[in-house]
């Protein structure tokens, strides 16, 4: 089992009004009660972690003995020490039972940790790991601006409760704005979500009941691994090439199965996928669209990334007229994840279920910035701001490249778009660890896999990942290993 990892970079500090093992203690415990070490996860032993930290034993053992006594961490006689499930909020409160769980082998960065990693103040240093671009890339004003107009223009409509479906002047600029891809959509055909992954929980929780098969690439997007599984779902992996999946995979494991337990659906990103980068060619868009007309399957096209790409790249939505796609994206990526602003459009015989399975989780979207939106779309705005992002993408993507292959890493896949599937050479959980240790947050390739496997892959950000004292930082823990 891997050791969980445990401190941030700024040494302990000598100097302090705290002593070394309070100053650990505190480290350890934050670290635990914001979850970036979970349930079940073995500490560093002694040895190894006055080592880390470059103090004596018994400054460890103090701090270990200060972790106990807050109900933290528990001691497992000759295994070392681990970290209690249920761990209190504080550490006044008295330290409850946990109770009995099934073991399991924590991985030490999951994919929760990634989306608490997104909550981190802001003017912190860039994080690799993570899936957003930098704050300083936003336009402030634009948004700013947008809500100030808006505010203005519906007055105590902004009192009530938006349309279930979402706001009609949005939809039909959301209508235009897929034109541009093929996706020919009617506004009612649309429905606003709570960004994009609540779009893609809406059609999950629509289609599926506990225990249906869901196919999903691999690799893909851990969060949506963890997402389906949560909800009772079985992930049947696709392996993804180039070109898309690959397409006798995927044939088999429609087939295979008895009708009653054929995938009901499959969740795939066409365009810059993630974490590869790579677009789907239209000839294997071509026999997917085959495969799921023939065997009854509906595709779930999530096309977050589409203002980072070109909009002529194959959409299946496009192809088969949102027949069996239902087409999800959202706008955090581009424009603020704060708005939390998505969509989802769908065939006719498919939309109030959708509305309905939205009414129930969230009663309604929010009509203000939707409406801010709206404007931005209507004046150009965001088109404008996507095609200055992209020009700063491009130049970010060629310097993190260069200086990624400067530092003995490879590309397993072209590099493109917003992400990077990097080969480093040693394993990527083992390599996460020491990393963290340094303050910074790495994405393991393991993540991006439905079943757990080692590999020396891992996906980075092109935004975040442009400074040389990263890949210097990351080089010394690789040599390290």
């Amino acid at each position: 089992m891997l050791d969980a990892a445990a401190s941030p970079a700024v040494p302990l500090s000598r100097d302090a009004d705290t002593t070394l093992a309070d100053q650990l203690a505190g480290r350890f415990a934050d670290r635990i009660r914001h979850r970036l070490i979970g349930p079940g996860a073995r500490l560093p032993s002694v040895r190894e972690c006055a080592r880390r930290h470059q103090v004596s034993p018994s400054t460890v053992v103090a701090a270990y003995d200060q972790l106990l006594a807050q109900g933290l961490v528990e001691a497992r006689r000759q295994r070392g020490f681990f970290v209690r499930g249920g761990a209190p909020a504080e550490a006044s409160e008295p330290a409850a039972q946990p109770a009995p769980r099934a073991p399991r082998t924590p991985l030490p960065i999951s994919a929760t940790t990634l989306i608490r990693g997104m909550f981190q103040p802001s003017g912190g240093q860039p994080m690799p790991g993570l899936g957003t671009l930098p704050v300083d890339w936003l336009d402030e004003p634009m948004l700013a601006t947008a809500i100030r107009k808006v505010s203005m223009q519906i007055g105590r409509a902004s009192l009530q409760y938006g349309e279930p479906a979402g706001e009609q002047r949005l939809r039909r600029a959301l209508a235009t704005r897929l034109a541009d891809h093929g996706v020919q959509a009617h506004a009612d055909q649309i429905v606003t979500t709570v960004g994009a992954t609540h779009a893609l929980d809406i059609v999950t929780r629509t289609l599926c009941k506990p225990g249906d098969s869901v196919l999903v690439d691999e690799p893909g997007w851990s969060v949506e691994y963890a997402r389906l599984a949560a909800l009772g779902l079985r992930v049947l992996p696709v392996p993804r090439g180039d070109d898309g999946p690959d397409l006798g995979v995927m044939q088999r494991l429609v087939e295979a199965q008895r009708p009653a337990e054929r995938p009901r659906l499959y969740v795939t990103v066409s365009v810059l996928h993630n974490p590869t980068g790579a677009s789907l060619s239209l000839p294997a868009a071509h026999r997917v669209l085959q495969l799921a007309q023939a065997h009854g399957l509906h595709i779930v096209e999530d096309d977050t990334y589409a203002h980072l790409a070109s909009p002529h790249l194959p959409r299946l939505a496009a192809l088969d007229a949102l027949e069996r796609t239902i087409y999800v994206s959202g706008f955090s990526k581009i424009l603020t994840p704060s708005w939390r602003v998505g969509y989802l459009a769908a065939p006719p015989a498919l939309v109030d279920r959708f509305i309905d399975t939205k009414l129930l989780t969230t009663l309604t979207t929010p009509s203000l910035t939707e409406l801010a939106l709206a404007h931005c779309l209507e004046h150009g705005l965001l088109r404008r701001h996507a095609d200055r992002v992209v020009r700063q993408l491009d130049a970010a993507r060629a310097r993190a490249v260069k200086l990624a292959e400067a530092h003995g890493c490879r590309f397993a896949a072209k590099p493109l778009g917003l992400f990077g599937w990097v080969d480093v050479g040693v394993d990527t959980e083992r390599l996460a660890q020491v990393m963290l240790d340094k303050g910074w947050l790495l994405a393991p390739g393991a993540l991006f896999h439905a079943t757990h496997r080692p590999t020396t892959l891992m996906r980075i950000n092109f935004a975040t990942t442009q400074e040389a004292r990263f890949w210097r930082a990351l080089a010394a823990a690789r040599e390290s290993l």
